[in-house]
C-alpha cells in the first residue's frame, strides 16, 4: 500500500533533516518517493504502476508520495522543479532521484540496481 507523507511522517521514516546534516536513513527498509501533485498528468500515470509495485514488493520495499502542492517545504528540500520526481532511497549510501513518468520495467530495475531489493 503506497503512503503519503506529511514533513512529520517524512522525519520518522525517511530523513529526519532537522536532526541531521549528513544523510541518515531512517527507516529498516528502502524505500521510493514519488514527488507528485494531483494536476500532473504524467503523475496521474505513474500512480498504479507504483501501486502494483508496492503489492509486488510488500514487506521488502516502502513506497511514499508526497505531494508537493502541500508539502512545499519537503519539495524544496529535494530541489523539485518537475515532476513526478522519484526518490529512490537505499538503506545504506545515498538517495538518487530519476524524472518523469517512468515505465514499469524502469522502476524494477532501479529497485534492483540502486536499492538491492529482489522481488
Amino acid at each position: 500500500m503506497v503512503e503519503f507523507l506529511t514533513k512529520e511522517t517524512f522525519k520518522e521514516k525517511v530523513f529526519n533533516y532537522e536532526n541531521n546534516k549528513e544523510w541518515k536513513f531512517e527507516g529498516d527498509k528502502p524505500c521510493l518517493i514519488d514527488f507528485y501533485a494531483d494536476w500532473c498528468q504524467p503523475c496521474k500515470m505513474v500512480a498504479p504502476v507504483l501501486e502494483e509495485l508496492s503489492e509486488e514488493y510488500d514487506g521488502k520495499l516502502d513506497i511514499y508520495k508526497i505531494d508537493t502542492e502541500d508539502q512545499r517545504e519537503l519539495a524544496g528540500m529535494f530541489g523539485i522543479q518537475s515532476i513526478p520526481s522519484l526518490l529512490f532511497v537505499p538503506t545504506d549510501g545515498q538517495p538518487q532521484m530519476a524524472q518523469g513518468a517512468l515505465p514499469k520495467d524502469t522502476f524494477e530495475r532501479a529497485i534492483k540496481d540502486v536499492l538491492k531489493v529482489e522481488k
